[in-house]
């Protein structure tokens, strides 16, 4: 399939060119064959230029769906196993509890596993489903104050749970910082993401650091640090687009639906934030960094509300 997107991305590519080609020298011939009438040559250099812009244009849409088309494929197939795995896994251990009676320290054990994969499940889908809503224009968000401190504990406590991570592979310095005004649930998506992709992406051991600090007068930031495989500087804004994966065989190997960056950077959005990567290169580790606008004081806020109503 791939194969063939290439093909036609190189077949459009040479036929346009082609085309244009060809359209500059009638161009030219007619100007050379015509050069005494004034106006003529006017009008023929005006629909020569449309004529060049439209072929352009059109060839730059056919490369563009095609390679969206490859990108929505990705995360198909990427969406079909990440759901398929833990359908899997769930289904043999209760075809095993149904088979056989295993002493209740193994069944234990089971419940357990089944529990985790059922998380996963439910993470994938929240991570679509959260993709949905917060691609929509008309999207209502309910902000209140939240101290971020708590929030990031808390996420950093979910993820040591869902990667079986010892206390000190997540290393998170707590300090106290200014009040943010947000959707919490919006919120805790995008530092989960951020977490997510720091342990999925780290080489060997996991060895993740969170820091929280006030950067500016009105900002609070969120900074994730990992030491994994890096990112290449062509692809440090590439990666929060909607789907993109970054090609090769080391990022391919881990296995994601394309949407956890996208979340983080459209959510900071979303809060008057923003979000941004920085890594040394390949092999160098991340760091991923969220911007927020600090909470109005309560007064102001209270104020803010009184005059909405």
């Amino acid at each position: 399939m791939g194969r063939t997107r290439r093909r036609s991305i190189v077949f459009f590519t040479i036929l346009g060119t082609v085309t244009m080609v060809l359209a500059v020298a009638l161009n030219i011939g007619w100007i050379v064959i015509n050069w005494r009438t004034g106006v003529m040559l006017v009008l023929g250099i005006l629909f020569f230029a449309m004529l060049i812009a439209g072929l352009a244009l059109n060839t730059i849409f056919l490369i563009r769906e095609i390679r969206r088309n490859e990108q929505h494929d990705a995360f198909i197939n990427s969406v079909t196993h990440e759901l398929k795995t833990p359908i899997a896994s769930i289904r043999l251990y209760l075809q095993t509890l149904e088979a056989r009676e295993p002493d209740p320290a193994k069944r234990r054990e089971f419940y357990k596993i089944m529990l985790a994969d059922s998380d996963r499940l439910l993470g994938t889908v929240e991570q679509v489903l959260q993709a949905s809503r917060t691609g929509s224009a008309k999207r209502v968000t309910q902000k209140t104050r939240i101290n971020l401190t708590d929030l990031v504990r808390e996420c950093i406590g979910l993820a040591r749970v869902r990667h079986h991570l010892e206390d000190e592979s997540i290393e998170f310095t707590e300090v106290e910082v200014p009040a943010v005004q947000g959707d919490p649930e919006e919120l805790k998506a995008a530092v989960s993401n951020l977490l997510d992709n720091a342990v999925k992406y780290s080489s060997g051991g996991v060895r993740v650091r969170v820091q929280l600090a006030q950067s500016q007068a009105d900002k609070v930031i969120i900074r994730v640090r990992d030491e994994g495989v890096g990112i290449p500087a062509t692809e440090l804004k590439q990666i929060f687009k909607r789907f993109y994966r970054i090609p090769g065989s080391i990022t391919q190997r881990v296995k994601g639906t394309g949407l956890g960056l996208f979340l983080v950077y459209s959510i900071a959005r979303r809060h008057g934030g923003r979000a941004y990567a920085e890594s040394a290169g390949a092999g160098a580790g991340s760091t991923f960094t969220m911007e927020l606008p600090i909470a109005p004081p309560m007064a102001a806020e209270a104020q803010l509300a009184r005059s909405a109503s």
